[in-house]
This record gives C-alpha cells, structure tokens and sequence, in this order.
C-alpha cells in the first residue's frame, strides 16, 4: 500500500465516513428511481464540491487545493465502494486538461468555476462503440467544431466539454451547437452520443502534441481507482454473507472451497491496489505515466471483471435480484471495463511504449 501523509489520511477518512454516511448504495437507488436528468443527485454534487473534492487537482491560484492524484484518487476509491454517482471523475479529468493545455485566459474562466462546483465538465473522445483514440472524425474549421462522439460520461449534467478533433483538444461549452441522444447503459449513469454542428470552439494549444494521451492516461488511472473502490466493496459484502449464510446445516465460510476462492480474490486485490497506486504516484511524479496507467487499467479491468462476477456466483441466484445490492457492482463493473480502453488495448499499449 501507498504510504499516506497525514492529511491523505483525513481526506480519505473523510470521504469514507462520509461515502458511507451520506451517499451509501441507498443513495444510488434514490437516483435510480427517480431519474433526474443529470443521473445524479444535485445535493449530493454540491456537497462533494463544498468539501473541496472538485478542485483537488486545480492549483490554488484558480480556487482549487492542488493536493494531487494520490489524494484524489483516495476520494474517488471511497466513493465507488458505495457507487457514489456525481460528475466528480470526469470534472477532475476536464479540469487537468485545461490545467495542461489551456491558456491563462482559458484557465481563469473555467477553473475557478470547475473548483468550486458551479460548473461540471467531462470528456468527449470516442466515437464509436469501442475505445479509439486513434480514430477521431470530429474536425474543426473556422473556429467551429463539427462531429460526433459516442457514450460521453456525465454528459446530460456538463456545462463544458473537452473535445478531440483531429487537431488536437478544444473547449466547447454547453448548449452552443450541440445537441444530445441519451444511451441507456446498464450502470444507470449518464451516457450519451453528443454532436456537435458547427459549435464553437476554444483549442488546448498549451499541452503538446501529446495532450490527448496525458488526457486518457489521468482517465484511466482515476476510472481505475473508483474500481478499485467497487472491487474492494464487492469482496467485502460477499465475505460478510459467506460467514452469515448457512446451508447443509453449515455457515458457508467453512467450506474449505469457498476460502480458497475468496483468497485468490483478496490476492488479486492485493495486486490491483499496487498497480492502481503506482499509477497515482506516477502522476504525482511525472515520471513512466504512460505505462503506470496502461498497467493500472488492465489490472483493474481484469480484477474487477473476475470480483464482481464472483461476487454474484458466491451470492447465487438472489445475487442478480434488485434487493441484494450486489448486482450494480457488476453491471458498473462492464460499462468502466470498456472505457478508456480494454485489457488487450492496455497491454498492446504497454508493449508499445516499451519498444516492443
């Protein structure tokens, strides 16, 4: 395990206690029923901003507390052992490319607002149903962007979206020539294909060539800690049902089976806390980002896949039923297995930046 300076030790303390206190899965469940547009709860994203949680990455100058990628990546953890819905992820994501790549201009207009979380921001990248970075369309001409893009997060609730044309990262704001078709996805989050016709916009031009790679690399991290989360939660229900269920006369926990599943998962567990807090570090760093993020990515997909299925198997059939909670895990599970990249997408990338 990462070792925690003392203030990353109360910050994830407190988005655990609060997590489990304020936003627990009944939270979800609320939100699940109720359908508000955004696919969120507003009191909740307002309390997440009030903490500070919006502007963990954005330097102070701009309103934010510039306390890192380990330290948000804690808060991200916590909040998806109770699958916490807000638009926190992708608003830290937007945010860092503005951070990256924006202009001074660009920065004090949007950041302050990112930090406080008057504004919600997220990332508009791929456009077909398989993660494709390589394969982008949307272009722009005379200042206007004009294109598609498919299953964008937390796209119903964004007042700005960070864009990828074939010339790099642009900014284009909400409303402005863009128009949205909601995707109902089995995670009961927000998704939708965004298109853009002629919408204004502000290019990135500060980041490099390889804005876009630092974009997805942070993405891949950051969704690879709210797996963790869910990983880490899925095991721990599952245990606490294994030592209170009785069948054949006998608590399950003492089949000899059942133990030896349940520590091949805590193993895998072990492993994927590694690669997932590697790849923070790296960020905080600056230093193999590249690779960290392709290795965190992989490791959470496989090991989140393999949990959240043998969470349901160890559950048996009431494990796929609405009352037992379980059964979101896995379906969150598959929609962030697919985004930012596949296992075999990872893999081949991490092959790649190694020279092979």
């Amino acid at each position: 395990m990462a070792v925690l300076n003392e203030e990353q030790e109360m910050l994830r303390d407190m988005a655990r206690d609060w997590a489990t206190n304020e936003s627990p899965v009944s939270a979800f469940r609320k939100m699940r029923d109720s359908k508000p547009d955004e696919r969120y709860l507003a009191d909740t994203w307002s309390a997440m901003a009030a903490m500070g949680w919006a502007g963990i990455v954005i330097p102070e100058t701009y309103g934010g507390s510039d306390f890192g990628w380990m330290s948000a990546g804690l808060v991200v953890e916590e909040l998806g052992k109770t699958l916490a819905a807000s638009p926190l992820t992708m608003t830290t994501l937007a945010a860092s490319a503005i951070v990256l790549g924006g202009s001074d201009e660009q920065k004090a207009k949007w950041l302050p607002a990112l930090a406080s979380g008057e504004k919600v921001a997220t990332l508009a990248i791929d456009e077909g149903p398989h993660h494709a970075p390589d394969k982008i369309a949307a272009s722009v001409s005379g200042g206007k962007l004009t294109g598609t893009k498919a299953f964008v997060h937390e796209a119903h609730g964004a007042d700005l979206f960070v864009v990828a044309a074939t010339d790099g990262l642009y900014l284009v704001e909400e409303g402005d020539c863009a128009s949205l078709s909601g995707r109902a996805l089995t995670d009961q989050r927000s998704h939708a294909n965004v298109t853009f016709d002629g919408a204004a916009a502000d290019k990135l031009a500060s980041g490099g060539d390889d804005l876009l790679d630092q974009i997805l690399d942070r993405a891949r991290i950051l969704t690879a800690c709210e797996m963790l989360g869910m990983a880490q939660q899925v095991f721990d229900v599952t245990l606490d049902y294994l030592k209170q269920r009785v069948q054949f006369n006998q608590v399950l926990a003492t089949f000899q089976a059942l133990q030896h599943r349940m520590a091949d998962l805590f193993a895998d567990l072990a492993q994927m806390r590694s690669a997932v807090e590697a790849g923070l570090e790296a960020l905080d760093s600056g230093h193999g980002i590249g690779r960290a993020a392709a290795i965190a990515k992989a490791t959470a997909n496989d090991v989140l896949h393999t949990v959240s299925r043998e969470g349901i198997q160890l559950h048996g059939g009431i494990g796929m039923t609405d009352e037992y909670d379980i059964g979101f895990y896995l379906k969150r599970a598959r929609v962030l297995e697919a985004s930012w990249g596949s296992s075999s997408q990872m893999r081949d990338r991490f092959a790649t930046l190694s020279g092979f």
